[in-house]
């Protein structure tokens, strides 16, 4: 009994010491400031810096291979944070919001048909090109909202996914998962958004949609410098916004969305105070 006791401690205590040598051979240095600015990131693994979590952002930071204004969730108090701990100059970057470029819900777009498969945007897309007869609309079905770590994102009770300017922080996951692209990155202090998605003539959107654009040219009209026509769809030039807000009741099907004004019908997001030309609307 004794000597079996003696047998197992004594292959015990080999393994201890083979496995203590094993890992000082084996151990990797880590650069102290890899752990300082691992620390100062918000842990949020939501990837928007282009690498694979906070670590592998961390270690490309200090290695040069990486911008401190990558980090989209961390904002400008973070930027700062890491520019301490590696001894450069912190350069803000401009904040951005996602949004949904579409009105079209369950009421105020036409259906091709009634979709009854899986409850994700991708797989009906993937079913004859979506049951929407709009080809760029959202679908409503909630990949962009599962995917946003950070809550961001609501389907309403009309099937539209509208996304909250206070809660997202940027981090572009939500435009990757949409299968149609109508989820854009745009700046945060511009509150004055086409929500249409559809290239289509005028007379085809109108159609199968009640708020599409129908490339009228009345916005661009308005505020020429605001405003340009492509491809039969009217889109806001983001560094003139500051003067898009005069054509949004000019638009006769009412595409045209000021934010600062509220979020599309259906929202149960409180009304926003969204920065303005870097002023709050509330």
């Amino acid at each position: 009994m004794i000597e079996a006791v003696l047998s197992i401690g004594g292959i015990g205590l080999t393994a201890a010491v083979a496995l203590g040598l094993a890992a000082k051979k084996f151990a990797v240095e880590v650069d102290p400031r890899e752990l300082a600015v691992l620390e100062a990131l918000p842990g949020a693994n939501c990837g928007a810096c282009g690498f694979p979590g906070c670590g592998g952002f961390a270690k490309a930071l200090v290695e040069g291979k990486a911008n401190p204004n990558a980090c989209t969730p961390g904002g400008q108090g973070t930027v700062e944070k890491i520019a301490h701990i590696l001894g450069i100059a912190a350069v803000a970057a401009d904040p951005r919001v996602a949004v949904v470029l579409c009105q079209g819900d369950n009421r105020q777009a036409a259906l091709k048909y009634r979709y009854v498969g899986m409850g994700d945007c991708n797989a009906a897309q993937r079913l004859a090109e979506g049951p929407k007869q709009c080809p760029g609309g959202c679908l409503g079905l909630g990949s962009c909202a599962r995917i946003c770590p950070f809550g961001a994102i609501e389907i309403t009770d009309e099937g539209l996914a509208v996304i909250s300017r206070e809660l997202c922080t940027g981090c572009t996951k939500c435009v990757a998962a949409c299968p149609r692209n109508v989820i854009r990155m745009t700046p945060l202090s511009a509150s004055v958004h086409v929500l249409c998605n559809s290239h289509d003539k005028g007379a085809q959107v109108r159609k199968y949609c009640a708020v599409g654009c129908i490339a009228c040219h009345i916005c661009a009209k308005t505020v020429p410098g605001a405003y340009v026509i492509e491809e039969f769809l009217a889109r806001v030039i983001y560094e003139h916004h500051q003067e898009a807000g005069a054509a949004v009741e000019k638009c006769p099907t009412h595409c045209i969305r000021d934010f600062a004004r509220g979020y599309p019908p259906g929202s149960r997001f409180a009304a926003p105070t969204v920065p303005v030309g870097g002023k709050s609307a509330a």
